[in-house]
């Protein structure tokens, strides 16, 4: 197929959407595919442009046999609703260009992940010139939902507009592809037929990410003593993930001198969350930047405990995709997951990781001391085995190809 990915997130990007669509672009070109892909410049988790790409503007390069056409855009200082709108509106225009030379080329797929909301726009205009073309419109986060649930835009008639625009997508887009079935549920409450809806789970690269050995780990390359007891996060720093609860639970470990809370990661929070940690004593709390993706499996070697949270309000609305890479990785992982929602079900009926509820720093201390000075082998190899057996990219995009061939 002749396909083309029109995203604001790709590859070089080590977490998050553009971590997925990167691998996604490559696994297409290598299976045969010609595959084009109109996006940003480099700029997340860090929320400041790539150095790499200082003073370029409109350009193409080749990424693992695709062909990546990069455009500018504005990247704000501080992260708020205002300025992540002007953001995105940004590589809205500046993507126009590309968009133009695109109308005269034939394209079998257009695929598209949302957020953010405007990235609709261009397919559509370019369905109305190529009605054949098959339009996925993919949701990696309900990013308008979150707004309303995570209070984070304040004006009802935005939001109304908002809703009423990704109604429009999710009507005129020929597929709707999720990552989890708590989204796919609220997808079709907005009106979305079944038969229409792929689910699409982000997934792991098994042959990559594997369980290695402590003693091979990262830990001497940071700094880590051997005998501590590593308390990982790793991944976005942002208002949905509700880090904070961390920090709160470093504190309540400071008697325990043999354990150490490493935060690693970048996002709008980051700076906000490292004064919260001076001003609680957090001198138990070490933070990092991420570490390049080759080096992924050895980083999170260093972990006894990988931390998945989250706040309640953001349940179904997002996966944290950290957590795919952990279970790669054979982590023993604590999940904050409401009963009921996504995660919850897949820890509790896999027996994949410890799981307890969002937002309650007492019950998490108690979670994570129980962890910490228990044997949890079993669990690790469960959890390693269910990356082989539902996670590898292979089984997962194999199936979503022969769908929407």
């Amino acid at each position: 197929m002749r396909i083309l990915i029109h995203g604001i997130n790709y590859s070089p990007d080590l977490t998050g959407i553009g971590k997925y669509t990167g691998e996604m672009g490559a696994w297409l070109v290598k299976k045969g595919h010609e595959v084009d892909v109109i996006t940003a410049m480099p700029y997340y988790p860090q929320w400041k442009k790539n150095p790499a790409y200082a003073g370029k503007w409109w350009f193409t390069e080749k990424i693992a046999g695709a062909n990546v056409k990069r455009c500018p855009l504005y990247v704000p200082t501080h992260v708020k609703g205002a300025t992540r709108m002007i953001h995105e509106f940004s590589f809205f225009l500046s993507s126009f260009i590309y968009w133009f030379r695109a109308l005269f080329k034939s394209y079998d797929l257009v695929f598209t992940p949302y957020p953010p909301l405007i990235i609709g726009f261009w397919p559509y205009i370019y369905k109305l010139f190529h009605p054949k073309a098959k339009w996925v419109f993919h949701i990696q986060d309900l990013q308008v939902d979150a707004a309303r649930e995570l209070d984070l835009i304040k004006s009802k008639r935005l939001l109304r507009i908002l809703t009423k625009l990704e109604a429009f997508w999710l009507k005129k887009a020929d597929y709707v592809s999720s990552i989890s079935s708590g989204m796919k549920t609220r997808i079709l409450e907005k009106g979305v037929a079944e038969s229409k809806y792929i689910m699409l789970p982000n997934w792991a690269e098994t042959n990559v990410v594997i369980p290695i050995a402590k003693e091979r780990s990262m830990r001497e390359e940071l700094d880590i003593p051997c005998d501590k007891k590593v308390v990982l996060y790793s991944g976005n720093v942002g208002e949905k993930q509700g880090v904070d609860l961390i920090i709160d639970a470093a504190v309540s470990f400071k008697h325990m001198k043999n354990v150490l809370f490493v935060i690693a990661g970048e996002g709008a929070s980051k700076e906000r969350l490292k004064r919260h940690a001076a001003e609680k004593g957090g001198t138990n709390v070490l933070f990092i930047s991420l570490q390049p993706y080759d080096k992924l499996a050895s980083f999170l070697a260093i972990a006894d405990v990988h931390l998945v949270v989250q706040k309640k309000t953001a349940a179904d609305l997002v996966l944290p995709s950290k957590f795919i890479s952990i279970l790669s990785a054979g982590g023993i992982a604590l999940v904050t997951a409401d009963e009921g929602t996504t995660l919850y079900n897949m820890v509790k009926t896999n027996q994949i990781a410890h799981v307890c509820e969002p937002e309650n720093v007492d019950v998490f201390v108690h979670t994570l001391e129980s962890i910490i000075t228990t044997d949890n082998s079993d669990i690790a190899q469960r959890a390693r085995g269910y990356a082989e057996k539902n996670l590898s990219i292979d089984a997962i995009l194999n199936e979503f190809t022969s769908r929407v061939s």
